[in-house]
């Protein structure tokens, strides 16, 4: 029985594992290609509309 629980602890760690490093690959894409798609344009970054003030400002990286 310890051996079961034991299994079932490290199949819940490798699950958890895999899902945190496939949503930070996806985070990681999505970054490229934002970049990738500002090299094509020509831009200099991306802008964003402030709700409150209704500005548009550049986006801050999170990095």
């Amino acid at each position: 029985m310890p051996q079961a629980l034991f299994l079932l602890i490290v199949a819940a760690g490798v699950y958890i594992f895999f899902r945190r490093f496939v949503a930070d690959a996806r985070k990681a894409t999505e970054n490229a290609n934002a970049r990738r798609r500002e090299v094509e344009n020509g831009a200099h970054g991306t802008l964003v509309k402030d709700p409150v003030t209704g500005e548009y400002r550049l986006k801050k990286d999170d990095t």
